[in-house]
């Protein structure tokens, strides 16, 4: 097989910046940028990487799957020492590396990619990435398929506004596009309307996404110096991977696979992509997942209230509930700057999951681009059992279909929350929870959990004793311990993998009603030992909710149990109100406080992220 790639070979130069000189300035969006201005006398570089980019990575990918390409008007080689090269770079593309972000600098006019019809017929045609093709070239590309009808067209649609590469949709095999920053509705843009589904490869730095397969491949690994060439990696790799006829899910493997253990100018050969496939375990996905929403000093930000919910907290400050006002309030949390310092992940509303930061991209991908999971609550509120005024957690029905939906949306864990509430007879004996209350809600989170897992998202399970309430800490105790070994039966039942599951559980203290207040010795206390006597040692992680604790007192008990570690399992916090409430006062519906808010609610974190150091 002999495929010529169309596109332009650049040169990349990465530079790792020392961020203790003061040449940076942060954007409206927190992104910080370099003064172009600075002295580079004053200015030092942890390292400098340069590599062949562009059309160059592709050529690599190709001829590693042992597949003889060229590239067009380019004399490149790749060859067991690396790349080697006659032919100047179309240009210099610089990306310099700050503090975790990265920020590139590019010529204003890419050079125009040269195309010269061969004269011996190729089976492949592949216009990379890279390619800037005017109206002369793609003209000459059209004449050249016309005379050779055997030689099949991929073509890499960065953007939709060039109308040069549009012509030659219809008569494109593959076409890879991107899904990033807002492009959403690419897939059903009018360009793209007549073009059967089977052709179509959406690509986007955390999943690849093949039309006629109901799930796409996750991406768990994307770092600075991948970044800007994971889509020629991940593009040349699913095409190599046909042309040697392997299935769609298994060249969706391949890429995921090249992608994640790639570096610069070493992207994986045949033979190793092919055992790393061949091993791929969807269990190791899911634990690193679970892994990384319980590091410490991080927690996992609970912005997922519901529509009622949300209503009532507006409500307090006489803020209208609206769409775009709930938008608003979601993106103080999100644009806040260093969020990445103190949260592994976000649990979002469904709403919220569909709607857009300020820079154009929805939330799920402006939050992975922070190196935030996003997750979800996949719930549907509480209702009462036949004839009993306890509750258990409706949202089974459609479940599944639900999760397939959130993963395609680059969601990658879930919550489920069921409530307990509390109640004494008059003589002081517990009425409720009754067993056969906390027997079937365990159940519905067991279900829950594996058909999570069976989706691809990790499940946060949620059995929460409610905070308001008359009853002691030692009933709390009684009751949280008898859920905590109903949950964990239920969930062995189940065949859920507790290495790629999470507990979300509230802290052990009276209730709120009761009249003498538990201190935070007492509930440091009293919740290590429920959880190290209840919960198995495999467990992820386990996160507290705060449960209508005021913003304060939740740090307080977190600081106080974090004190009675080492724990067997990292231990953090889940926070909803206690998170945000400081910033809701601040912003008031008004978004000329949107600074002010940001800044309470980056307080709460640094204190709760400091309350936890001591668990580390």
């Amino acid at each position: 097989m002999n495929i010529l790639i169309v596109g332009n070979v650049l040169k990349d130069v990465y530079l790792n910046l020392d961020t203790r000189t003061e040449h940076f300035e942060t954007d409206k969006n927190h992104t910080k940028w370099l003064d172009i201005s600075f002295d580079a006398s004053e200015h030092h570089f942890f390292n400098r990487n340069s590599s062949l980019g562009g059309a160059a990575i592709s050529l690599e990918v190709l001829e590693k799957l042992g597949l003889s390409s060229t590239i067009s008007g380019a004399n490149v080689q790749f060859t067991d020492d690396g790349f080697t090269s006659h032919s100047p770079a179309s240009y210099y593309r610089y990306i310099l590396i700050s503090d975790g972000q990265v920020s590139y600098l590019t010529p204003a006019n890419h050079s125009v990619t040269t195309f010269t019809a061969p004269t011996e017929a190729y089976d492949y045609l592949y216009i990379d990435r890279s390619a800037n093709l005017d109206f002369t070239a793609v003209k000459t590309i059209h004449a050249y398929l016309d005379i050779s009808a055997n030689t099949k067209l991929v073509l890499y649609l960065p953007r939709l506004d060039n109308p040069n590469l549009n012509s030659l949709l219809d008569r494109a095999d593959l076409i890879f596009y991107e899904n990033n920053r807002g492009n959403a509705e690419f897939s059903q843009a009018p360009e793209l309307a007549n073009i059967a589904p089977s052709k179509l490869i959406q690509i986007s730095e955390n999943r690849l996404t093949y039309q006629n397969i109901s799930e796409p491949i996750s991406v768990d690994r994307i770092d600075m110096l991948t970044h800007l060439s994971v889509y020629s990696n991940a593009a040349a790799t699913i095409l190599g991977s046909f042309i040697l006829g392997n299935s769609v899910e298994n060249s969706l493997k391949m890429a995921r696979a090249n992608i994640e253990n790639s570096k610069l100018n070493a992207t994986l050969p045949l033979n190793e992509l092919q055992e790393i496939v061949a091993n791929m375990n969807p269990d190791e996905s899911l634990e690193l997942i679970a892994k990384a929403l319980v590091l410490s000093p991080k927690g996992i930000l609970a912005a997922d209230e519901s529509g009622g919910s949300i209503k009532k907290k507006f409500a307090q400050l006489d803020i209208e509930d609206t769409y775009d006002n709930r938008r608003d309030y979601r993106n103080i949390f999100f644009t806040t700057p260093d969020l990445e310092k103190y949260v592994n992940g976000v649990i979002l509303f469904d709403e919220t999951a569909r709607q857009y930061a300020d820079n154009g991209q929805d939330f799920v991908n402006f939050l992975t681009s922070r190196r935030i999971i996003p997750g979800i609550k996949v719930d549907q509120g509480l209702v009462t059992f036949d004839n009993s005024t306890e509750t258990y957690t409706k949202g089974l029905d459609g479940l599944t279909e639900r999760l397939k939906e959130y993963y395609r949306l680059g969601l990658r864990f879930a919550k489920w929350r069921a409530a307990f509430e509390i109640h004494l007879s008059e003589s002081g004996e517990i009425i409720t929870p009754s067993d056969y209350a906390i027997e079937e809600n365990c159940r519905i989170l067991a279900e829950y959990a594996a058909d999570c897992q069976s989706a691809g998202l990790v499940p946060i399970v949620e059995p929460e004793v409610v905070y308001s309430g008359y009853y002691s800490i030692e009933q709390n105790t009684e009751i949280t311990a008898k859920i905590l070994d109903c949950l964990f039966q239920k969930l062995a039942d189940y065949h859920v993998n507790l290495r790629a599951c999470i507990l979300k559980v509230n802290m052990i203290l009276a209730g709120k009603d009761y009249e003498q207040p538990s201190t935070p010795e007492e509930v440091g206390s009293a919740t290590a030992k429920v959880l190290i006597e209840h919960v198995p040692e495999e467990l992820a992680g386990i996160v507290f909710l705060s449960g209508g604790q005021t913003p304060e007192q939740a740090t307080e008990n977190l600081s106080a149990i974090a004190q009675k570690g080492p724990f067997p399992w990292p231990v953090t916090f889940s926070f909803a109100r206690a998170l945000q409430d400081p910033a809701l006062f601040a912003w008031a519906g008004d978004n000329q406080n949107n600074e002010t808010a940001r800044q309470a609610f980056l307080d709460r974190l640094q204190q709760n992220s400091k309350a936890i150091t001591r668990n580390i």
